[in-house]
Formats: C-alpha cells, sequence, structure tokens
C-alpha cells in the first residue's frame, strides 16, 4: 500500500467498406493553419482563446514548457492515457502548435518536460473544438506555440532526494531542442530514479469478537528505475504540410521488498518476505505527416508499441530463515499495438468546420503465469490456475464525422458521431470470440453570454475499453488472494452529461465550475465465478453525480508576488452490489469530496510556496474482502526556489511536509461474502515521512525568441 496522493451490431467484414471510410479526418487544427512565412506557430488566433506570453511566465523563471503550462490559471493538465489501446481516447488536453502529438507512450507531462521553455513564443487557452475532434468535447485545451527561429536550447537537471531513513537517492535528465529552417531535432534522456520507503504495522483480528491473531511490523522498499531516451524530428514549411517522427526507448523496472516481521499470538515468531521484480521494457516508434487536400488537410498517421514483462512475485513465510510457507508467481507477458490513422480536415465547408477520420488499431497480449505453494518443510507444489496462459487479439477501428458551426456571435455548435468496432479473440486455456459495434455520438454547445462569461453544454456516449489483463488469471501476493479471469467481460457504457461556467477573477485569474451527470450500463467491477474466484465482471446500471469548482488568481493586492489556487470536487456514485443487491459507492478511487489548496510567492529572485490537500476515504469491493483506505489528516507539500540568474534555478522541495499517514482496514469474508462462515479483520497503517529533494537546473543555448526577463 504506498501513501499518497469508467445496440451492439457486428464487426464491417468488407475491408473495401472500411478502407473508403478510412479516406479522411484527424486534427482539425492542421485545416486551421495557414501560410506564416518562417512562422511554423499554428494559432487558433479567436476571441474564444485567452493568449498569455513570456511577459507573463517571466517571474516564475520556468525552464521547460511544463512548467509554464502548470503556472496557466485556472487550467488543469490532462496527461493522457498510456494504456488506452487505438489513438483516439488517447489524448490529453495540451496541443504543440496546434497539432496533436503523435506519441502514445510518452505521457503529455513528460513530453512538455523537453520543450525549453525558451522556445515557447505564447500559449493559447480554448475550447476544445478549435483543435479538432479528438477534442471537441473538452472544455479546455492549451495550445503552446514555438518560437521559429533557428538555433539550439536546452536544459539539464541534477537532483538528490533524501529519504526518511537517510538513504540518498540521484536523478539526472537533460533536454535538448535545436531548429534550422523548417526543420527541428529534440533529444531527452534520463536516469528516471523512483525511489520510495514507507514503514508501518498491521495488527490482524477476529471478525466481530477482536480476539488478536497477529501483529507484523513493515517496511516497503520501492526501486522504480525508468531511464529512457526519446527523440523527435520536426519538418513544418506551412501551408498545411508538416512531418513528424518520434521515438522512445525505456527499458524499465520495479523492485519492491518488504520485510515483515510477524508476531503470531501462537506459535513462532517469523521474518517474512516479500518480493515483486519486474521488467518491463517498453518502446515505441511513431510519426504522421500531413498535405493540402481539397481546400483542407490531410493527415496521416502511424504508430508501433511494444511492451515486455517478466515478472516474479513471492511471499516467503520464514522462520530463522527457513522458508515455512508461502507463494511464487512467475509470470511472462507481451503487449504488441500497431495503428494507422488517416483523415482529411476542412476549416469552411458550406460554413461548417469539418473533420473525417477512421483508424484501425491492431493489439495482442501474449500471457503466461504459474503458481506454486511452499509448504511447512519448504516443500514446493504447483497451483493450478484457472486462464493461466492466454492469447488476446483486437482488431479495434473507429471511424467519425465531426462538424462544427458558429451560429452567432455568442453560440457555436459542435456534434459528432462515431462508430466503434472491435473483434475479440481469446486462446489459450479459455476460448472466446466476439465481435461488437458501438455509435458514439457527442453534442457540444459553446455559448458566450456577455459579461465575461464563457459556458459550455456537452452530452456524450462513451464506452471503456477492456483491460486485456482481466482475460487471465493471477496471484496477487501482497494482498494474498487469487484474481480470476473473465473471458466474457463487456465493455462498460455511458451517457454522460456536463455543464462547465468560467469568468475571469481578480484580473488574470479564473473562477471555474463543472457540474456533471453519467448514466452508466454494465459497470465493471468484481464478481464471483463458478469457481469461486473474485473476477473482473459486469454488474447492472450505475449513475455518478459530481460538482467541481477551481478558483485560481492573483492575491498580490494583499500580499505582492503571492498567487493562489483552490480545488474542491463533491461526488455521488451508486451501483447494486452483486452480493447483497444493496446500493453502495462505485469500488475503487471514487471519494465522495476532495480538495487541493496551492500558495505560491515569487519575489525578485526567490519563490516559496506549498500545497494541502485531503479527501474522503475510498472504497474496494471484493466479493471475499472489503477495503478502506484513508488518509490520517491532510498532505502537505512545501518548497522554496532561487534564481541567481535568468538561467540557473535551484531548489529544495519537501514531500509528506505534516508527516501524514494513511490507514487501512480490510475485512476478510470465508469463503466470500455471499456466506460467510468466518472473516478476519486486517487494520494497516503506512507512512512515508518527510523526505527532502534539492534540485539545480541549468538552462542552455539561447535560440528561441521566448527568453525570460530578468529576476526581479
Amino acid at each position: 500500500m504506498k501513501q499518497g496522493k469508467s445496440p451492439e451490431r457486428p464487426w464491417p467484414r468488407t475491408g473495401l467498406s472500411l478502407a473508403l471510410v478510412a479516406f479522411s479526418g484527424a486534427a482539425q487544427a492542421f485545416a486551421q493553419q495557414a501560410p506564416a512565412g518562417d512562422r511554423p506557430a499554428h494559432s487558433a488566433g479567436s476571441a474564444r482563446t485567452s493568449v498569455y506570453g513570456p511577459e507573463f511566465f517571466a517571474p516564475y523563471a520556468p525552464s521547460t514548457a511544463l512548467d509554464i503550462v502548470t503556472r496557466v490559471p485556472g487550467f488543469v493538465l490532462e496527461t493522457g492515457s498510456t494504456d488506452v489501446r487505438g489513438f483516439a481516447g488517447a489524448a490529453g488536453n495540451v496541443v504543440v502548435n496546434g497539432a496533436r502529438p503523435s506519441s502514445k507512450s510518452e505521457t503529455l507531462d513528460a513530453l512538455l518536460a523537453r520543450i525549453p521553455a525558451r522556445r515557447v513564443q505564447k500559449v493559447e487557452v480554448g475550447p476544445g473544438d478549435l483543435y479538432g475532434s479528438d477534442y471537441s468535447s473538452k472544455t479546455q485545451v492549451l495550445n503552446i506555440i514555438l518560437a521559429a527561429e533557428g538555433g539550439l536550447d536546452g536544459s539539464v537537471k541534477g537532483k538528490l532526494t533524501r529519504l526518511y531513513d537517510g538513504r540518498l537517492v540521484p536523478d539526472l535528465e537533460g533536454n535538448a531542442l535545436w531548429r534550422r529552417g523548417k526543420h527541428s531535432f529534440s533529444v531527452a534522456a534520463g536516469t528516471g530514479t523512483n525511489t520510495t520507503q514507507e514503514e508501518g504495522y498491521d495488527r490482524v483480528t477476529v471478525a466481530g469478537s477482536g480476539e488478536p491473531i497477529e501483529y507484523r511490523r513493515k517496511v516497503n522498499r520501492y526501486k522504480q528505475p525508468a531511464p529512457f531516451l526519446a527523440a523527435s524530428w520536426s519538418f513544418e514549411p506551412g501551408g498545411n504540410r508538416a512531418a513528424h517522427v518520434n521515438l522512445r526507448a525505456q527499458p524499465g523496472k520495479f523492485d519492491l521488498l518488504q520485510t515483515n516481521h510477524v508476531v503470531p499470538v501462537a506459535g513462532p515468531e517469523r521474518d517474512d518476505r516479500l518480493i515483486e521484480q519486474y521488467k518491463v521494457p517498453a518502446y515505441e516508434l511513431g510519426g504522421d505527416v500531413s498535405q493540402p487536400l481539397a481546400g483542407g488537410t490531410i493527415k496521416l498517421v502511424g504508430l508501433a508499441t511494444r511492451r515486455r514483462k517478466t515478472a516474479l512475485d513471492a511471499y516467503y513465510n520464514r522462520i530463522d530463515e527457513r522458508i515455512v510457507g508461502g507463494f511464487e508467481q512467475n509470470s511472462r507477458s507481451r503487449y504488441d499495438e500497431s495503428l494507422a490513422r488517416l483523415g482529411w480536415t476542412r476549416s469552411n465547408l458550406a460554413g461548417m468546420a469539418v473533420e473525417l477520420g477512421s483508424e484501425v488499431a491492431l493489439n495482442k497480449l501474449t500471457y503466461g503465469t504459474s503458481l506454486a505453494a511452499f509448504d511447512e518443510v519448504g516443500n514446493r507444489t504447483i497451483v493450478e490456475l484457472p486462464l493461466s496462459n492466454a492469447v488476446v487479439k483486437e482488431v479495434r477501428t473507429e471511424s467519425f464525422v465531426n462538424a462544427g458551426r458558429q451560429v452567432s456571435r455568442a453560440v457555436r455548435v459542435d456534434a459528432r458521431l462515431a462508430y466503434e468496432t472491435s473483434r475479440l479473440t481469446v486462446s489459450g486455456d479459455a476460448e472466446a470470440r466476439r465481435s461488437l459495434g458501438f455509435l458514439k455520438p457527442s453534442l457540444t454547445l459553446d455559448l458566450q453570454p456577455g459579461g465575461g462569461w464563457h459556458a459550455q453544454l456537452i452530452a456524450r456516449r462513451t464506452v471503456a475499453q477492456l483491460d486485456f489483463y482481466d482475460f487471465v488469471s493471477s496471484a496477487d501476493l501482497a494482498a494474498g488472494r487469487v484474481n480470476g479471469g473473465n473471458a466474457d467481460l463487456e465493455p462498460q457504457r455511458a451517457w454522460e452529461f456536463r455543464a462547465t461556467a468560467d469568468h475571469k477573477l481578480l484580473g488574470d485569474g479564473q473562477l471555474r465550475v463543472e457540474v456533471g451527470h453519467d448514466r452508466i450500463s454494465k459497470v465493471q467491477d468484481r464478481i464471483l465465478t463458478e469457481d469461486g474466484f473474485d473476477a473482473p465482471g459486469n454488474l447492472g446500471r450505475g449513475t455518478r453525480s459530481f460538482v467541481d469548482l477551481t478558483l485560481d488568481a492573483p492575491l498580490g493586492r494583499w500580499w505582492k508576488g503571492l498567487r493562489g489556487k483552490a480545488n474542491a470536487t463533491f461526488q455521488r456514485t451508486r451501483v447494486d452490489d452483486p452480493i447483497s443487491g444493496d446500493p453502495r459507492r462505485f469500488s475503487g478511487f471514487w471519494p465522495d469530496w476532495q480538495w487541493s489548496l496551492e500558495l505560491r510567492r515569487d519575489r525578485g529572485r526567490w519563490a516559496y510556496g506549498g500545497t494541502l490537500a485531503d479527501r474522503q476515504g475510498t472504497t474496494l469491493f471484493r466479493t471475499d474482502m472489503i477495503e478502506r483506505v484513508w488518509n490520517v489528516g491532510p498532505y502537505a507539500t512545501a518548497f522554496v526556489e532561487y534564481r541567481p540568474d535568468p538561467l540557473t534555478t535551484v531548489r529544495l522541495d519537501v514531500d509528506n511536509l505534516l508527516d501524514s499517514k494513511v490507514h487501512r482496514l480490510r475485512n476478510f469474508y470465508f469463503p466470500n461474502r455471499a456466506v460467510p462462515l468466518s472473516g478476519v479483520d486486517e487494520f494497516a497503517q503506512r507512512n512515508i515521512h518527510p523526505s527532502f529533494t534539492l534540485s539545480l537546473r541549468r538552462s542552455l543555448g539561447g535560440g528561441g525568441v521566448a527568453k525570460p526577463a530578468p529576476a526581479r
């Protein structure tokens, strides 16, 4: 437990019909491009955007585009998902020069961190319809416009973290961007060091009576080195012509060592060990090319991702270093994805902005696992698992048409209709074959009622993706249970309704309110299989309603250089429990409320500030267990920053400033909640304690025009 911080039609069988549909859409931003001399930056350039230049960010002395994005008033970065299959559903809410990045395995925060801040000419924030159908239902999208001047820019950052036990963890990363004429080259690399440690205890008692069973003293040491190398090339001559190539290699690992001193009420004391050792290399190669066609732009995107995982999970019961029980699991998996998207977009066709597009993605997971148990003298016996070896294949397509029109000065309407297909086959320990098809309409109404207000109304249908690993079985030794697989799992569907409104606040600040309601069918949760295993499955209908409030404002009139940001979310989720039949919350991270507060003051060469956050506890429902997790008080961070010159930043960060703890209560039911013949309660406490990170960042070069102002 680490502390811290959702009517089917058959698959179309003719390849020709798919090819005809595919000769269409992609990012609408390319349709908005116009020749701009040597300036490749593509601006939405409308009254519907808020524009921020280098002078706005100069007091913060940013080093990368990520530093800039985090300082945009009222904007909340959505990094996108690297696990979503296909290209359509993986978008975040940031575009570069008006175009969506063609990478998937690299999250937006990682991509932004390798763009030097000196290369950012300005940023624009506007509604998603300005940037294509992938963003049409997003209320805010940020467009980073890069400078066109040639030259070299970059930065180097080194940091050293001290954990609570005194260990020092170093990390180093750097990036560079070189532009010459119409060509740009960028490269980034880093050691990707991520080491943490937490300590705590478990108390295990008999359910109901509270009679003690055992006490455990635990220390968890996590090491997650993720060294990476990323590079890209861009050719942007203007006139709706562009080409990009990007690659990323990340030979990652994950290691967990848990020392566990167990003191039973009856029996000898033990020194158990939990070991998790994973090798998770990942590689990606992608690119896109755009050309003018029929008064618009045609764009082709291609992407290939390869991931491997070799895993050892082991739990050893030990007395005097002798194994007297436990389990050991070895697994291997390989996940491959190849996708292509072809699209055409035009900014003015019969008075409408039109986008047509289609993509096809080929996905394959090959998975195998073996589980062994140790008896009291250390003998090893194989444990048979259902669905322990499987190959899951999917051919996935999505074709769409998007049309938008400015009805009046104050009203714009955007409509989207997508048709998604999925042909799934499962082979190995189970055989299954399914063809699914879903219509996904969306309607967005963008309003400028006056008085500085901006509002959006959105209605859309979404279909969740299935996790391929839900089709197979595995043992979760850290939690002490077996997760069954379900080859008959179906994707969750939802009708989502959103209403947002925002207004300027105290000058360049912003007030933003979002209200939402979701009506969900086939809620994905946990069910009890015929074999008696807890496995992923579909429940009935569910609902989610929420209100989200964001305040971001300058507070300089009260204390010069001070800025604050606050966010609060209240939500209610409901679904009928498959065991009791009673309504309950969604399982997992669905707190009824959460809030956060950030304060930062920039004054001359110095800056300092911090964050404070808290949330209600969350509940995980399994067929044989209910788990509740909650923080003991708010979680806080703090920093102080010194900028001796415009190119150098020295920073000290403190994590878990208040030494906050997290508590967990697990109620186990044997054999399950449907037939609770007996039970055990496990109360746990964990704490990562405060850690301190000292970092030094130095900007290099000076080719871009967007240079930071001298420190004031």
